[in-house]
């Protein structure tokens, strides 16, 4: 092994009073750094061959006393380096990581911090909803712990059963409980990562989180074809609305972000070429005549660098970012009043488009595989949640089917 420590003292850096630091001088694939005890004397009363402090120091009540305080500190410090030894992780540090994973160790750094240092991070990638969450996160548990400060190790499995019991007694839902604990996971889950808390502490080992159903969001192809057929005044801002319900559909499901930033270079040789604001996962989609026909609508007279849809006005990304979430706003209550339109009692919202192309992607036999792919997920497990409930009127349909063949 590489690494090791040496308790020393520091004579390059000689105090006002003559004395000068004792440290540990950490030594990582040939490289070396120093990490403080707190403790300076002067370099008389250091044994240098021991590698302690003399018997003839004078300013503290038990010599054997502190020789033994930093013995345990260096033994501690040492059992960290041997657990990253153990875990074959140690040769893949740098040398400022392994001294962080043994100062933080013994002070353990604040949950609060690190949220809002990762949401400020955040911010600056121009990724403001996950930016959001972080800090809507850390303003909950505030409250929680009544403004006191968190650190990574009292973020426990009972610290989480106890915010679990608040969270209900104020009367809130099982998903809304979820969506927070999510939101804690991931932040921990970096705090690992980077060396803030060991993997051993997770408090997640023995709690699962809890979600329940949500109301179906998938339309029947009936419902969709009202609403493409829906007679409305192309200057009404309903007829805007409709047709991002349609595109979005037609786009394989896109999100309405993802919308707000396509530009007209985006389209090249009849297909829609770009990247997901959230995965960065390339899209390439082909342009059907349903779709041109939208699309034209608002490509005349634009430039390349234009937005196709009139979303985003501003250049800078922190008031985008407001814009498409007020249009947001605006279209969800414009889709209930197409919905009363048509005749269709289910709510729309701007996911109910991404949720009904999954779902008649699934009807027309289409591979889960390339349902997944399709709506960019990673995971199967992702697309299979948008799926895991068929409309009832299909369930009925099977129903009959094997009632007929009995």
């Amino acid at each position: 092994m590489r690494t090791y420590l040496t308790l020393l003292l520091d004579t390059r850096r000689a105090k006002r009073d003559g004395s000068y630091p004792i440290i540990f001088r950490l030594t990582h694939l040939r490289k070396t750094t120093s990490i403080s005890t707190g403790y300076s004397i002067l370099e008389k009363y250091w044994d240098s061959r021991k590698c302690t402090i003399k018997k003839t120091y004078t300013k503290v009540d038990s010599i054997a006393r502190l020789n033994t305080l930093l013995l345990k500190e260096e033994a501690r410090a040492n059992d960290i380096i041997n657990q990253l030894y153990d875990k074959g992780k140690l040769n893949y540090l740098s040398i400022t990581q392994v001294k962080n994973r043994i100062t933080r160790n013994s002070t353990y750094d604040s949950f609060y911090k690190y949220g809002e240092s990762l949401a400020e991070d955040l911010k600056a990638a121009h990724r403001y909803g996950t930016a959001r969450n972080y800090s809507g996160i850390v303003s909950v548990l505030k409250t929680f712990t009544k403004g006191k400060d968190l650190k990574f190790n009292e973020l426990n499995y009972d610290f989480i059963k106890r915010f679990e019991r608040y969270h209900y007694a104020k009367g809130n839902s099982v998903n809304s409980l979820s969506s927070y604990l999510r939101a804690i996971k991931a932040i921990y889950n970096k705090g690992i990562k980077a060396g803030l808390i060991e993997s051993e502490a997770y408090p997640f080992i023995h709690y699962t989180i809890r979600q329940t159903p949500t109301e179906k969001r998938a339309l029947s192809i009936e419902d969709i074809r009202k609403i493409i057929t829906l007679e409305l005044p192309k200057d009404m801002v309903l007829f805007r609305y409709r047709n991002y319900f349609i595109c979005s559909f037609l786009l394989y499901g896109m999100n309405f972000t993802d919308m707000a930033h396509l530009k007209v270079d985006n389209i090249i040789n009849d297909r829609i070429k770009f990247r997901r604001k959230k995965t960065g996962k390339l899209y390439d989609i082909k342009i059907t005549d349903q779709l041109a026909e939208i699309l034209n609508i608002y490509l005349m007279g634009k430039s390349r660098d234009s937005y196709i849809f009139p979303i985003i006005k501003r250049e800078d990304p922190a008031l985008q970012e407001r814009e498409i979430s007020w249009e947001r706003q605006r279209y969800n209550r414009g889709l209930k009043t197409i919905a009363e339109l048509c005749g269709i009692e289910q709510k729309l919202t701007t996911y109910v488009s991404r949720h009904s192309f999954a779902t008649q992607a699934m009807l027309n036999d289409v591979p889960l595989q390339a349902i997944s792919a399709m709506l960019g997920h990673s995971k199967l497990n992702t697309t299979q949640i948008y799926l895991k409930s068929l409309p009832t009127n299909i369930l009925d349909d099977y129903n009959e089917k094997l009632v007929a063949a009995i």
